[in-house]
């Protein structure tokens, strides 16, 4: 009775007659102060942590090293490239001396070394690094680009390459992008919004409240970057738009639909809406902790850019169920009934005792169709998302760097044309770092490793400790040769006595990548499931049922990938970002159960009430409508991420839509319902609700609460 007590007071705080004011008021307040901070977010993403490795990583201990002893020399290298298939000319070289001496004033120490000639006389390299800030680099980057394009002879080609190269067109490629991101999301809820009510009006209230939800959502991750030392980056706050409009709409959704269930059963809608938010509260404040802590799971991840989005996304759930618990019942009883405009529900004292299931006869015909054979609709659904799952073989974890754009760009240009007349590996060599006075022994080793193309001469550090060493590669950088290369590279350096040798550069990063992402994802993928079942035994006060919707949504997260994978391998996207399959198994099982979290604690409670089989199938035909509707919303959603031009968005914005629409449309439609008619009354094992001598209670569907104050 506490309890019940309890949710009726939170209930009437935003539908009470008085309460809706202040409600009102307080999110005016909030949102004063939130839009300004909002609008710093930009000011303080460190997109460095989009890159960066554990601190223990070998890669991570080389740079650090390398930034002690040689402290002048940490700067971007960009590496321009001159190539004319038929021969240089003696005017494309004046053009290559001309270049050199204006990137000598942007070069890091003021000098560039002489062009680097091809050994088939068809290109030249100027390779340098790029002085300043990353504010300073970015302007020095655009002269360059500028330079090395103008003045250009007729049939010579020229590109920018190297990191400094690729951080500007990474750069470039974002520039302006969040708006764009912002302006899709919202376009398309506001489209999908429409279609679902049929109303001119009442679209606008949910969206209105989800960006203010965004607002603050921004404004509290912009705090918590500036004084608590939070990581953002671009991505974690592109993920934070999009899940904080998706999952927002989706309590929406589900709150409006029980509310107008509500106000053809009240006279007065504040009464309306306290019944309906206290009846909703629990399954979206549940689907919200569900989401919410397996996102604060990434923390026990390594990666920064994987650990950084979690407490981000976190932020954004619990403002989105803040907003639309709160501020969105205030709204909808301040306006009344008219917002549902031309489909107003009107007060019927006949509806008080009608069963809602009535109004639902696609949702009706589908739960008979379940009802009627349920064993042979689980099983024929199982093997559906089984077969699908098989499409994973098209797919392979690690993308190239020149698939990493959704459109041509001048650093994948310009290595190409080096792979085209160079060692693969001349525009990213390796670096060992090895104490000086082992310098002989360890340039020895390395030119004993098959796959090292050239070693340069050891560099020594000013304090005469350390030297640094250039390997080249025969192969291409991210290439699975140059990798085992680098592997054996380092075996070999490791091996020389004292030299205390380290290998770095973007080989070696890729390969400590590659074990920073498996280990993340054999700690993080456990830690999420054992969280999502915690949550669902608690909420659902059974064992039987947790087990079932669990393994539902693990085999939905297999299809998911599988039905992406042979979009992507059409689409020429094939080769996943190494941090793409935990973070979509993150998305997919949290958000995946949401939909199973709103069936099956509206099938708990219709089960006390008409037994175990009529609970289920008329908790699916009320479900239906809405949270198919929510399933929809939430994939077009995450499918705007498709408007940013990296392909680990586009892969992220496939997998995450398919895996949500297959989650609708097969699992918690079909496979969970008939599966639960299967097991019968030990789904709910060991609540009440499974034992034999259990009888339902009668009970009206609607519940006569007086007026909220």
């Amino acid at each position: 009775m506490t309890t019940i007590r309890r949710k009726d007071r939170l209930a009437g705080l935003p539908s009470g007659r008085r309460g809706k004011y202040a409600m009102l008021v307080f999110w005016l307040v909030l949102v004063a102060v939130a839009g300004p901070l909002a609008l710093k977010l930009t000011e303080v993403q460190d997109n460095d942590a989009l890159g960066a490795l554990p601190a223990t990583a070998e890669t991570s201990r080389a740079v650090q090293r390398a930034q002690e002893a040689f402290p002048d020399s940490q700067k971007p290298l960009a590496v321009a490239v001159y190539v004319r298939e038929a021969g240089l000319t003696a005017t494309d070289r004046a053009k290559v001396d001309a270049d050199r001496a204006v990137f000598s004033r942007y070069a890091d120490g003021g000098q560039v070394s002489p062009p680097m000639p091809s050994d088939d006389g068809q290109a030249l390299l100027l390779s340098f690094p790029v002085a300043g800030d990353a504010g300073q680099r970015a302007d020095a980057v655009a002269d360059i680009k500028k330079r090395l394009a103008g003045d250009v002879p007729g049939g010579l080609r020229t590109a920018l390459t190297g990191p400094a190269g690729g951080e500007d067109d990474v750069f470039d490629a974002f520039a302006g992008m969040d708006t764009t991101l912002l302006l899709a999301t919202a376009g398309t809820v506001a489209l999908l919004l429409l279609v679902t009510y049929r109303s001119p009006v009442l679209w606008l209230i949910p969206l209105v409240t989800v960006a203010l939800a965004n607002q603050l959502a921004s404004a509290v991750v912009y705090l918590l970057a500036e004084h608590a030392g939070l990581a953002v980056d671009f991505q974690s706050q592109s993920i934070l738009t999009v899940l904080v409009f998706g999952v927002g709409v989706d309590y929406a959704l589900l709150l409006i639909a029980r509310y107008r269930e509500e106000l053809r059963r009240h006279v007065d809608r504040h009464a309306a809406m306290a019944v309906a938010l206290r009846r909703s509260i629990g399954a979206i404040g549940a689907s919200a902790a569900t989401v919410a802590l397996g996102l604060l799971c990434l923390l026990a991840a390594q990666l920064p850019s994987t650990r950084g989005l979690g407490p981000v996304g976190a932020v954004g759930i619990v403002a989105a169920l803040l907003a639309m618990t709160t501020l969105l019942p205030a709204v909808l009883v301040l306006f009344g009934r008219w917002l549902f405009w031309p489909f107003v529900p009107r007060y019927s004292p006949d509806a008080v005792g009608v069963d809602v299931a009535a109004e639902h006869g696609v949702w009706r015909r589908i739960a008979g169709f379940v009802g009627g054979r349920p064993r042979a609709v689980w099983l024929g659904t199982a093997a559906v998302l089984v077969a699908l799952s098989f499409g994973m073989l098209n797919l392979s974890i690690g993308m190239p760097h020149d698939e990493s754009f959704t459109k041509e760009v001048g650093s994948v240009t310009g290595q190409r044309m080096i792979e085209a007349h160079y060692p693969s590996g001349s525009a990213s060599p390796a670096e060992i770092l090895a104490a000086a006075g082992q310098a002989g022994q360890v340039v020895a080793a390395a030119r004993t490793v098959p796959g090292v193309a050239e070693v340069g001469e050891p560099e020594p550090s000013a304090d005469g400790r350390w030297v640094r060493v250039a390997v080249v590669l025969a192969d291409t950088p991210d290439s699975d040769a140059a990798l085992d290369t680098v592997e054996r590279l380092r075996a070999a350096v490791h091996a020389v006595p004292g030299a205390q040798a380290l290998v770095g550069g973007d080989t070696a990063y890729l390969i400590d990548e590659q074990r920073t992402v498996s280990r993340d994802n054999w700690t993080v993928a456990p830690l999420v499931l054992a969280v999502v079942l915690f949550i669902l035994v608690v909420l659902l006060r059974a064992l039987v049922a947790p087990l079932l919707l669990l393994a539902s949504v693990v085999l939905s997260y297999a299809a998911a990938l599988g039905a992406a994978g042979l979009i992507l391998d059409a689409m020429g996207y094939p080769n996943l970002f190494v941090g793409i399959p935990l973070q979509t198994f993150l998305f997919l099982v949290a958000l995946g159960v949401d939909y199973t979290i709103f069936l099956s604690t509206r099938a708990r409670e219709e089960t006390a009430r008409l037994g175990h089989r009529r609970g289920v199938l008329h908790a699916l035909t009320v479900t239906g409508g809405v949270i198919t509707s929510a399933g929809v919303v939430l994939a077009a959603t995450f499918g705007a991420l498709n408007v940013l031009p990296l392909v680990p968005s586009v892969q992220t914005a496939v997998i995450i839509g398919v895996g949500v629409l297959l989650d609708t449309f097969l699992v918690r439609s079909l496979l969970v319902p008939a599966l639960a008619l299967h097991v019968g009354r030990r789904t709910w094992w060991p609540s009440t609700l499974a034992r034999p001598v259990f009888r339902p209670v009668a009970a009206p569907p609607a519940e006569r609460v007086p007026a909220a104050s």
